[in-house]
């Protein structure tokens, strides 16, 4: 397809985040070394919660479906951005770039719905102790992490091919270190308003649908906790929801400055810096922040550290 004289299909170019700083070595080492943190994090997190029995609950179950989910989103940007530095080069192909706003609208859109389900598990285990094992059955489960991906996906099959048919026949380089449809609606040759505003609607409301669940749930488990007589039972009750609560503050504050905030108040440098927080940063935080504040996945990977250790040791003849 041609508009004027550009390609539809022509590749586009990722200016990145090394481009606008001065020192570009040290950030791909400290990106490299989130990258690798991350996938290995997120790795372990899953292994513990599938070797351990202690872990076999709703709760883990969840957590270890967030660390895949966590797992891809990174996957689908980072490498992308690294093998670009070295090999020195920005280059996207179309279809690379639509492969990726695809991959990254689902994965996003997955985490942001099982983030705000996952409160549900925490109002259950709260606010009906006795009726958890039936309100959080191993169906529940896998209807909470369906929905999630069910969500993530309709988006990103509604978005990502009416977002890559506009004619794009500005400079083509992605003022962004992903291909994201705010940016590359910035180069179409014809008026997108209509459509961003649409895309604008449904961003509020994919963050907006969860964090209604998510406000409503610790409402309730606020109310439950105060309501407690015993100390250590409240102490319990705030440890379970506040490695949650942390998770839900880093992501959706983050998303929310970026999709709900209106463009007109934060540039594109700044849109690039958030957005490097909750799509790089984030999925390196969670694991670390869901077993440094568990002392469940602590006292399993220390029993596997040890079994590790002591096979590992070769006893003299």
């Amino acid at each position: 397809m041609e508009w004027g004289n550009y390609s539809m299909y022509a590749d586009f170019v990722l200016l990145g985040l090394f481009s606008s700083t001065r020192f570009p070595g040290l950030l791909f080492a400290l990106i490299l070394l989130v990258f690798v943190i991350s996938i290995a994090s997120n790795t372990v997190m899953i292994i513990l919660i599938h070797i351990d029995s202690r872990l076999h609950t709703p709760m883990y179950f969840l957590l270890s479906q967030l660390s895949f989910i966590d797992i891809l989103c990174i996957s689908t940007i980072v490498p992308k951005m690294l093998v670009d530095q070295v090999m020195n080069q920005r280059a996207i192909s179309f279809a690379g770039c639509t492969a990726q706003h695809f991959l990254y609208l689902a994965f996003s859109g997955a985490e942001s719905l099982l983030l705000g389900l996952m409160s549900y598990d925490r109002y259950v285990a709260i606010c009906n102790p006795l009726r958890y094992p039936v309100l959080m059955s191993r169906k529940v489960c896998l209807l909470i992490v369906g929905a999630a991906w069910l969500g993530g996906s309709t988006d990103s099959f509604l978005f990502t091919p009416i977002t890559m048919q506009f004619p794009f026949c500005a400079s083509r380089e992605i003022n962004h270190f992903f291909c994201g449809a705010p940016a590359l609606l910035k180069l179409s040759c014809t008026d997108t308003s209509i459509y961003e505003t649409s895309m604008y609607v449904c961003c509020i409301l994919m963050i907006l649908i969860p964090f209604s669940v998510i406000s409503a749930s610790y409402t309730r488990i606020l109310i439950t906790v105060y309501r407690m007589n015993e100390a250590e039972g409240r102490r319990k009750a705030v440890g379970t929801c506040s490695s949650h609560m942390m998770v839900i503050s880093l992501y959706y504050g983050t998303v929310m400055y970026t999709y709900v905030l209106p463009p007109s108040y934060h540039t594109p440098e700044q849109d690039k810096t958030v957005s490097a927080f909750y799509t790089i940063l984030t999925p390196m935080l969670n694991p670390l922040i869901y077993s440094l504040r568990n002392k469940d996945v602590t006292e399993a990977l220390h029993k596997v550290l040890g079994r590790s250790l002591s096979l590992g040791k070769v006893t003299p003849f």
